[in-house]
């Protein structure tokens, strides 16, 4: 189990590291185009692997509409609502966003995959969650302020909650590439005619840096991650593996700092102590529980 956590800790560091990545391209390429790019490069990446490795199969007729909405919610949605975010939204605040998503992914994995949610994990939690409201008010309650965009990173962060929830139900019955690959295939033609129609002037980049970022981060951060977390995630709990999410957040700021010259702020740094400490609280349960089991 050690090594099941810690490729699915690598993804979510990788993820992290997609909100600062991902606000640099939004300021060079309009939203719902950069999303149709990076899946293409992304169903490139993974149709190349398949035929590298000789390696395809197809999707059962029962499994093709639940394979249909993962594509759309969890992939095209998911990617397109926070590229829309990011647009406005701050990429450390909204990676405190997307960290409340294992509360929610407990809720729906309790209801439709009949998981229990622990106190430890219910505690880590909320340790979790005192962190996050440290560094959205920056210790004072009355300087919350609601941007536009972080209306649509909680739109990625419910997304996000069903695709951990879809995959981990079709992983039972879809191989990990398979999934992976036609989900995202279905994600890349649903935004096709969005692309085309939602972005109103369509902006594109004609620096190479800024294609070079886009594919580099295309293929690592939703190829090779999603990927490795796909076939992870069958291993364990959807709602345990969620809370590793919390990591984001942390990711970001030592991103911000390096990429954006961001400054990391005591808060920010106290905040970020108390959701590491709930990602500990939670998964240190984890591992007492394999020891039982062994």
């Amino acid at each position: 189990m050690l090594k099941t956590y810690t490729w699915l800790t690598f993804c979510v560091m990788v993820w992290g590291s997609n909100f600062v990545f991902g606000k640099v391209l939004v300021q060079s390429f309009s939203p719902t185009l950069l999303t149709m790019l990076r899946l293409l490069f992304i169903v490139l990446f993974l149709i190349g692997l398949s035929s590298y490795n000789g390696y395809f199969k197809r999707v059962k007729k029962s499994d093709l509409l639940s394979v249909f909405f993962l594509g759309l919610i969890g992939v095209f949605i998911n990617q397109w609502s926070f590229f829309v975010g990011l647009q406005t939204a701050d990429p450390t605040t909204s990676a405190l966003i997307l960290a409340t998503t294992p509360i929610l992914t407990g809720v729906l994995a309790a209801i439709f995959l009949k998981e229990k949610l622990t106190i430890r994990m219910l505690m880590g939690s909320i340790v979790a969650i005192v962190g996050i409201y440290f560094v959205v008010t920056k210790g004072d309650l009355s300087s919350v302020h609601i941007d536009s965009g972080l209306l649509w990173i909680v739109l990625t962060m419910i997304t996000f909650a069903i695709m951990i929830i879809m995959t981990r139900h079709l992983s039972d019955r879809i191989d990990p590439f398979t999934l992976t690959l036609h989900s995202t295939i279905v994600g890349l033609i649903v935004s096709i005619p969005f692309a085309l129609f939602l972005d109103t002037p369509i902006q594109i980049s004609s620096k190479m840096s800024d294609w070079s970022l886009l594919i580099v981060t295309a293929v690592v951060i939703h190829g090779l991650a999603n990927l490795i977390w796909n076939k992870n995630i069958s291993h364990v709990d959807a709602s345990k593996a969620s809370i590793l999410s919390n990591l984001e957040p942390f990711v970001a700021m030592i991103m911000g700092l390096i990429v954006l010259s961001k400054p990391i702020t005591n808060i920010e740094v106290f905040g970020a102590l108390f959701i590491v400490g709930g990602v500990i609280l939670s998964t240190y349960q984890r591992k007492k529980l394999n020891n039982r089991l062994n």
